[in-house]
């Protein structure tokens, strides 16, 4: 073992110091340089006497000056490192190394990548191959095996995933990779977090031929989560974890941040000594707690510490009404006493000030409600029913309860979900029980999906409703004999809601049961659409929810990447973080659906290493603390040479001041190659950094190409690439655009950004377009661009959503089921797309009759002075059956290709136009809709 933390790269050149010794004798021998003076003739007359005379020595400070310069030279050259790194892998048995990428991993990633980069550094030397696995990758990723350079590039293009490590798929991975694999060490880099199953995933490793394991852990005792948020009466709660090995006090600071990533709140939270859970309370209005979008910890990179706030997580304000005033000395038989009690805790309860109901609405209403909840209201004066009936309409939930007044109303009420029959059931009644009835099990369907039964709930008296076909999907909760407890339907973007029983416990024992309070809350939480139930009356109860955002690893929210895939809600089941669905918001801007990191019950517990059959050594994670002498060496040589050179001008008596300017150029240039060896590099920019493919994107990008699908049936092609021509020669000849050839695209394969849009004919003899091209196609649409599909067989069957369907209407269905397709409603009268350039009522094609589809407008308010209606955004779909393609066909000539049906040459005209409004229409959007805000614009100038 050395003496000194000392290794030398290459130890052979320190065979030049036998040359010292040489050096020395040759300093000691050789005379300095003769001094120059000035022509002296009588001295030299008189030194003609002949003495003894002694040769002249280099000075002994100067002889060990550059015995030290050629020393420090020597030892420069044998690249000499002070406490150099030991060999962590020796042998050369494959290795496999193990990195978990979870979101624990993220604030001391370079350590992970560093120490892995060490391992792969070491098994370079001894040629052993090398496996490179993350446990929160794709579990098809190639996990080896690969050579060192290889290796290391995987090492470095590995990124952090913001979601929990999966060690058992990853692990089984391993297994199956390395079955065969002779004897194995394994080199493990874990966060140091425990997971379900951890210990069983890693022992599954005693099956393999393993001869030795590293094993690293860090320390985890920084890391701190959130886990939950109550917005309570008086503040917003928020509630944290920390890893359970962190006993000591410690405190935190969480900020609060809107939307647009301002910071509008904070509050501190201290973790009590011994203690992993913790909680503090922001304390803001109402109004400012609806604005909070992100909670973040206060100087912490890592997704657990950011917390995800939706409108699920927002208070909502419920307004109250009730048929007959409250009765102080007997508040339980008071019709919103349990109601009351039930929805405090997290709504902000609104009562009016006048018990008329006429005034009380109005009232109530211009206070923005979520919610308004009427107990047993008979009959509603006009202007507050034409109130309520628009409040509903523009996305307000209205929950009604039975009584005896709602029972005995004769008039039709529009405000309920269902059709009343007059009077009530009641146990002895004329509708009788023989015994009261219990409830059914909650359909799998509705909003209370995922509720328990209520076991102890019964009731002796209902309202009943009318038997109709669409009863069944309106019944959300069943008594035991299959009447309806709850009904509910959508009303337009609001929703009706009826419990057929009193919110007294007069008709039922409901509003005393725990079971009440569960359904209450769910409904709040469902209003204003943005639960993830809402409006979701299909037969599985479950949507699938686009990506909006998404957690990165240190916490902030950016745009989702390509593998992400939509969030699949289902009824009664909570989502979870995978690979597919990291954490972040899912949905639509208006309605985002979050998904966090962390469950209310989510712990961080230190991962215990299992005892194993191989040999395990712990390793940790360390920062490289040897010290390469190459460079202070050559900069001491340098710093020699340059007092050698001094010393000579001094010696030589060039120091004087007419020499100066000759001294300081001599020792720019001795110092000159000390700068050339230790200055900074330049750097030089690679001119010719041209890819494949620049051009051709450079080309897409330049000119404007419309796109069709290729189909693999060349006489469809033909037709598709003829009629975009043809449409390209008409938006030459008609507007300001000048499109290049139309191009033909396979969605599996080729980049769809470029192009606007994309002409797709059905092709009910094509192949089903592969599960890439839908996804490329899911992805394109969702980032702006819009796909036409025509079916092309109006003549056989207009495009409908009924039954009834053709051969390539059934094709276009199967390919839209892998799609995320908006709402879809025939163009409005007052669309953009009527007036984008022609004003246009009808969108022929080759065939005439087809409705064109697009993306359902929101309402628009009822003005008659109204233009135009749209979104904010241009549709991502539009179908159609009137072959539009056929329609704009031309030849060189540019005569028609093929005839319209009926052979009505406006007809054609009319085609084109339609095809002109489409692309004006997607390269435009919806600046038409502006319009409606010219009357205010003037009125405000002429002000």
């Amino acid at each position: 073992m050395n003496a000194l933390p000392l290794a030398f790269g290459a130890p052979a050149i320190l065979a030049g110091l036998i040359a010292l010794p040489i050096i020395w004798w040759l300093l000691r021998v050789t005379p300095p340089r003769p001094v120059t003076e000035i022509f002296p003739p009588l001295k030299i007359l008189a030194q003609l006497l002949k003495k003894e005379e002694t040769p002249n020595k280099t000075p002994w400070w100067m002889t060990l000056l550059r015995l030290l310069l050629a020393a420090s030279v020597i030892f420069a050259l044998s690249e000499p490192v002070w406490n150099p790194r030991a060999e962590t892998l020796t042998g050369n048995d494959p290795v496999a190394i193990v990195l978990d990428n979870g979101w624990a991993s993220n604030e001391e990633w370079t350590a992970r990548k560093d120490s892995a980069e060490r391992l792969i550094a070491d098994a370079e030397k001894s040629g052993a191959l090398i496996y490179i696995l993350g446990t929160a990758e794709k579990v098809n990723t190639d996990i080896g095996p690969f050579d060192a350079n290889t290796a290391l590039e995987r090492v470095r293009a590995m990124a952090v995933r913001s979601i929990p490590v999966d060690r058992q798929a990853a692990f089984a991975r391993l297994k199956t990779t390395l079955a065969n694999a002779p004897r194995t060490r394994i080199a493990y880099l874990n966060d140091g977090v425990d997971t379900p199953r951890a210990a069983d995933a890693i022992k599954s490793l005693e099956s393999l031929n393993v001869g030795s394991m590293l094993w690293y852990q860090p320390s985890i005792t920084s890391l701190v989560a959130l886990r939950q948020t109550i917005n309570n009466a008086n503040g917003l709660t928020v509630r944290a974890v920390r890893a359970s090995d962190d006993r000591g006090q410690n405190g935190i600071t969480i900020g609060a941040f809107d939307e647009k990533g301002r910071r509008i709140a904070e509050t501190g939270l201290v973790f009590a000594a011994g203690e992993t859970t913790a909680e503090a309370v922001i304390n803001a209005p109402y109004e400012l707690r609806n604005d909070f979008h992100t909670l973040r910890v206060d100087g912490t990179a890592q997704a657990g510490a950011t917390y995800l706030i939706d409108e699920n997580n927002k208070r909502r304000r419920v307004a109250l009404l009730s048929g007959s005033e409250a009765d102080l000395s007997q508040p339980l038989l008071s019709p919103l006493y349990y109601i009351s009690r039930a929805l405090e805790p997290f709504a902000d309860l609104l009562r009016p000030r006048s018990p008329e109901l006429v005034r009380a609405v109005p009232e109530l209403l211009e206070q923005k409600p979520s919610v308004v909840i009427m107990a047993d209201i008979g009959k509603l004066p006009p202007e507050a029913e034409r109130a309520l009936g628009d409040w509903v309409n523009k996305g307000g939930t209205l929950i009604r309860f039975a009584g005896p007044r709602l029972a005995g109303n004769s008039d039709e009420d529009p405000l309920l979900p269902v059709t009343l029959r007059k009077g009530e059931r009641s146990l002895g009644g004329t509708l009788s029980w023989k015994e009261s009835q219990p409830v059914a099990a909650f359909p799998e369907n509705g909003p209370f999906a995922g509720l328990p039964t209520p076991q102890d709930v019964t009731v002796t008296r209902q309202v009943l409703a009318e038997p109709s076909s669409d009863l069944y999907d309106k019944s959300w909760a069943n008594l035991a004999d299959g009447t309806p407890l709850v009904t509910g339907e959508t009303r337009e973007r609001g929703q009706l809601v009826l419990f057929h029983v009193t919110p007294q416990a007069t008709w039922s024992n409901l509003p005393i049961s725990g079971s009440f309070v569960d359904m209450l809350h769910r409904l709040v939480s469902l209003s204003n659409a943005t639960g993830p139930l809402a409006n979701d009356n299909s037969a599985s109860g479950s949507r699938a929810l686009p990506p909006y955002l998404t957690l990165a690893a240190d916490g902030s929210l950016t745009p989702p990447k390509g593998d992400t895939k939509p969030l699949l809600l289902k009824s009664g089941a909570s989502p979870q973080v995978t690979f597919d669905n990291p954490p972040g918001f899912y949905g639509v801007e208006d309605a985002m659906t979050a998904l966090n990191l962390f469950k209310p019950d989510g712990e961080i517990t230190p991962l215990v290493r299992p005892e194993l059959q191989f040999p395990v050594t712990t390793a940790r994670y360390a920062v490289d603390e040897s010290l390469p002498l190459r460079g202070p060496l050559l900069a001491l040589a340098a710093l020699l040479l340059a007092l050698d050179a001094i010393a000579i001008l001094w010696l030589g008596g060039h120091l004087r001041r007419r020499y100066r300017t000759a001294a300081a150029a001599s020792l720019a240039v001795l110092l000159l190659p000390a700068f050339l060896v230790f200055g900074p590099s330049p750097a030089f920019a690679q001119h010719n950094d041209e890819k494949p493919g620049d051009q051709s994107i450079l080309d897409a990008v330049n000119v404007t190409h419309l796109a069709y699908v290729i189909t693999g049936d060349g006489a469809v092609d033909d037709v598709s690439k003829a009629g975009l021509l043809g449409l390209s020669k008409a938006l030459s000849d008609s507007t300001a655009l000048e499109p290049g050839e139309p191009i033909g695209v396979n969605p599996a394969t080729d980049d769809l950004a470029f192009y606007p849009l994309i002409y797709w004919p059905v092709d009910p003899a094509a192949r089903m377009p592969a599960p890439e091209a839908i996804a490329k196609i899911d992805a394109y649409m969702q980032q702006g661009g819009t796909v036409l599909f025509d079916t092309r067989d109006q003549d056989a069957a207009a495009v409908s959503f009924d039954n009834s369907t053709t051969p390539a209407n059934q094709r276009l269905r199967d390919i839209l089921s892998g799609l995320n397709i908006p709402p879809l409603e025939p163009v409005p009268s007052d669309h953009v797309l009527t007036k984008s350039f022609y004003i246009l009522q009808d969108f022929p094609g080759r065939y005439r009759g087809s409705p064109l589809w697009v993306q359902a407008s929101q309402p628009a308010e009822p003005r008659a002075d109204r233009p135009v209606r749209a979104g904010d955004g241009v549709t991502p779909i539009m179908i159609t059956g009137n072959d539009f393609a056929g329609a704009w066909a031309a030849n060189a000539e540019g005569s028609p290709l093929y005839p319209t049906i009926p052979n009505d040459p406006m007809q054609r005209v009319y085609a084109y136009r339609a095809g002109i409004n489409i692309v004006m229409y997607m390269l435009t959007g919806n600046y038409k809709s502006d319009q409606v805000h010219v009357p205010d614009l003037l009125q405000r100038l002429g002000n």
